[in-house]
């Protein structure tokens, strides 16, 4: 095995021991395989196009190309598309599946399912730490410098888990890897040089501090600088690996801190839930596994099956998702107004219940859970009030921090509402603002909602019959099963799939219900939040994370936002105003288990009591529904010409401040290759003239040398270095033919002496002298001469081709 082989193998090695710090982030270690057997093939592309050998620029744009093509066809069709053709297979599935990973990792807490797009993502950081770690490593054989990415991976990891899992295995494994690619690099150095690593300067014989060089007694040379800039280099990466993540507080405390009192823990034993605002989402953080209990409350309601506690409704379908539309918010009046649409009548017949409720400290949710609809809430705290939605939100408390329910004790007043059938069955058609608002529907809705709605209908003369008509196609005559494990897919198109497939959990029986009431000019929107809970022997209420819900409203005049269950499960009980005359058997669900959300601080939709799985975040069961790309008029994909048109100018970008270091880079073995003594004088010359000792032709070679000796403060062996490619310089140019000789060690006292030209300056001249050198003045030199020659020649083709004058007379 060749020495590149092997750091092209170990660069590998490392990028993959380094990624096993990003497995506790997601529920599964699966994708570890798959990016294995990525970085793999990315590697050999490379190791293939060196043997070649291709230009290094081309190197890697091959390693490049081929990683989009494998991740291309690896996630092809997982998005749903409305494009056809290999472009869209290639493309544009592949541009809507990453803005939907994008997506889900803002929705889920951590330790997140491993959906498609949180997969792609994974997959392309490590791919693309990998193709830094290759190119610095092996095509710019600076293996030191491979370990920046490598520690930009693990610190994002790291912040990120937030000490979850095992992170000193981690760190171990990050460590490892990096070291031994330190070691691979250093043997073929060993191997190339044939110079013994690791020595220290003889302290009997001065060397260059610049050079980085001492002699032995013996007159050798031990190479120590190499060396001792890796350990520097490899001591600082792997002291900020522990101090950066700790030192960033948005990514919490690292693997050597302990999280603050506000940062969430995962899961298990009595860490804080959080949750994300739900006016961006639903969200549920899918960071504990058990059944815990969230809330408990003391009712005075006669109706226990009738206390939903509700957080806030969902009243904007975009076409994406179900979400809260954005709306001012005022100060929590002593009595809350009114709700919307409740007359007199209606309310005479309610009762006003009181229920006391404390939060558990594992609960910090934004939002305020509370019966609806309340009158009156006394609460401490900052909180602020919703009027369209009647709902509490907490106040910002300071930077980043909000007010939450944590561990509040609260009491709301709130109103048994007890309307009739006929009462509903009688109401009035919604004002115009109402009916306006809350019908809206998404151009890129399929026709088959609004049919289907249409058709099942069919016969009713009213909007009551007709909701009922719709809860009972759902809940009882339409043959839908209850399943927490359905793989529906997300948006509009979701809506249609779920009415074929006819299996899914309560946000899509809501969600469907909702837009289908739009569809046939019926106010409707979502609702989240809790049903009633278990009682216990106390008299006080549990509500746990399985009781975590979702249901529709439907707009009435008269009675205002009426709730309706959809939702075929058992723990459900139907209102008593829409409930069929003629009573009809409940269907056994496939799931008996109630609604639950992994995390309940923002009631994401029910689910079962086992840990939700990646299917549940469909169409947002597991948080809010994830966005695709729309279909229809209203599309808003991406398209595949601004996917490559934005990939060729990061890789442009990205380029231009490398160019003249390639450039010199390439310059520098083209010339140190050739052999020719007065190829390697120039670029000697031109090292010199890097750093700022400019060349100066009218001395002589011996002049010439000692000159960048004086300037460049060069010793000992860099300095005999220097006069000895002097002295091949003068044999070639004076010695007669075929005395000259030839000379083994051009190409090494070169390179020695760059090295110790560039040792002697400081860390920002080095910089300049390596991205900026100033022998780049040869290439304006050139191009000018190259448009004067041009310009001659064309003068001449002129010339040429001008008719002679006719001589007069």
């Amino acid at each position: 095995m060749s020495g590149r082989t092997r750091v092209t193998l170990f660069g590998t090695l490392a990028t993959l021991l380094t990624a096993w710090s990003l497995a506790p982030l997601v529920e599964t270690s699966g994708w570890l395989v798959q990016a294995a057997l990525l970085l793999a093939v990315q590697a050999g592309v490379g190791a293939g196009a060196r043997r070649v050998p291709l230009a290094r620029a081309l190197t890697v744009g091959a390693q490049l190309l081929v990683s989009l093509l494998l991740l291309a066809f690896l996630f092809a069709g997982k998005a749903e598309s409305t494009g056809s053709g290999p472009l869209a297979f290639l493309v544009t599935d592949f541009a809507g599946l990453f803005q939907q990973g994008v997506r889900d990792v803002g929705e889920f807490a951590i330790p997140a399912p491993l959906t498609d797009g949180i997969r792609l993502l994974l997959l392309a950081g490590v791919l693309l730490i990998g193709l830094l770690v290759d190119v610095l490593a092996v095509t710019l054989r600076t293996a030191a410098a491979a370990g920046l990415p490598l520690l930009a991976l693990y610190s994002v990891a790291a912040g990120l888990s937030d000490g979850r899992g095992q992170p000193w295995l981690a760190f171990l494994l990050a460590g490892a890897g990096y070291l031994m690619l330190l070691l691979s690099e250093g043997r073929d150095r060993l191997a190339q040089w044939g110079r013994v690593f690791g020595a220290a300067p003889n302290a009997r014989t001065p060397a260059s501090a610049g050079s980085g060089y001492g002699a032995n007694g013996a007159g050798g040379t031990r190479a120590v600088a190499p060396v001792r800039t890796g350990r520097r280099i490899g001591a600082v990466a792997l002291g900020l690996a522990l101090a950066v993540p700790a030192a960033l507080p948005s990514l919490g405390g690292g693997m050597l801190g302990n999280q603050g009192e506000d940062a969430p823990s995962a899961g298990g034993g009595g860490g804080t839930i959080s949750a994300v605002n739900p006016l961006v989402s639903l969200q549920s953080s899918l960071n504990a596994q058990d059944n815990r209990v969230v809330m408990k409350y003391r009712t005075d309601s006669p109706q226990l099956g009738e206390q939903y506690l509700r957080i806030l409704a969902l009243d904007e379908f975009n076409g994406v998702k179900w979400e809260a539309s954005a709306r001012p918010l005022t100060d929590v009046p002593q009595r809350l107004p009114n709700p919307a649409g409740l007359t007199e009548e209606v309310r005479r017949t309610a009762v006003e219940v009181r229920t006391t409720v404390s939060a558990a400290d594992t609960y910090a949710q934004r939002y305020l859970p509370m019966p609806y609809p309340a009158t009156q809430v006394d609460i401490g705290g900052k909180w602020r009030f919703e009027p369209a939605g009647r709902t509490l939100v907490g106040d910002q408390l300071g930077k980043d921090r909000f007010q939450n329910v944590q561990g509040a004790q609260y009491t709301v007043r709130s109103l048994l509402l007890r309307p009739t059938a006929e009462q509903l069955q009688s109401a009035p058609p919604a004002n115009a603002a109402v009916h306006a608002e809350y019908t809206k529907l998404p151009d890129n809705l399929p026709p088959v909602v609004a049919e289907t709605a249409r058709r099942v209908t069919q016969g009713a003369t009213d909007d009551y019959a007709r909701a009922v008509k719709l809860q009972d196609f759902f809940a009882v005559s339409g043959g839908f099963r209850y399943d927490t494990k359905v793989s529906s897919g997300t948006g509009s198109q979701a809506i249609a799939r779920f009415l074929q497939d006819k299996e899914g959990f309560c946000v899509h029986f809501a969600f469907s219900m909702a837009a289908m009431s739009r569809t046939l000019g019926i106010p409707a929107r979502v609702a989240v939040g809790f049903t009633p809970g278990e009682k216990q022997s106390d008299g006080t209420v549990n509500v746990s994370m399985r009781d975590a819900h979702a249901w529709p409203e439907l707009y009435f005049e008269g009675v205002g936002w009426t709730r309706f269950e959809p939702t075929p499960r058992s723990g459900i009980t139907l209102p008593d105003y829409s409930r069929p005359e003629a009573p009809a058997p409940q269907p056994s669900a496939s799931s008996a288990a109630p609604s639950q959300s992994a995390a309940a601080p923002s009631a994401a939709p029910s689910q079962s009591g086992e840990a939700c799985p990646p299917a549940q975040k469909k169409l947002g069961e597991c948080g809010g529904p994830a966005a695709q790309q729309s279909t229809g008029s209203g599309s808003g994909g991406v398209s595949a010409g601004t996917v490559l048109a934005w990939t060729v100018l990061v890789l442009l970008v990205a380029a231009v401040p490398l160019l003249p270091l390639l450039w010199r880079r390439r310059v520098r073995e083209r010339r140190l290759g050739s052999g020719e003594v007065l190829a390697a004088w120039r670029e000697l010359g031109d090292c010199a003239w890097d750093v700022g000792v400019p060349p100066d032709e009218a001395l002589s070679p011996r002049g010439a040398a000692g000159r960048i000796v004086l300037l460049g403060r060069l010793e000992g062996e860099a300095a005999e270095a220097v006069h000895r490619v002097a002295g091949a310089v003068e044999r070639a140019l004076y010695a007669p033919p075929g005395a000259a000789g030839a000379y083994g060690g051009l190409s090494a006292d070169v390179l020695t002496a760059r090295s110790a030209l560039l040792a002697g300056l400081g860390r920002r001249s080095r910089l300049r002298a390596l991205l900026l050198p100033r022998s780049g003045a040869r290439l304006a030199a050139a191009a000018s001469a190259r448009l004067s020659a041009a310009s001659a020649s064309l003068t001449r083709l002129v010339g040429s081709l001008r008719l002679p004058l006719r001589t007069r007379g």
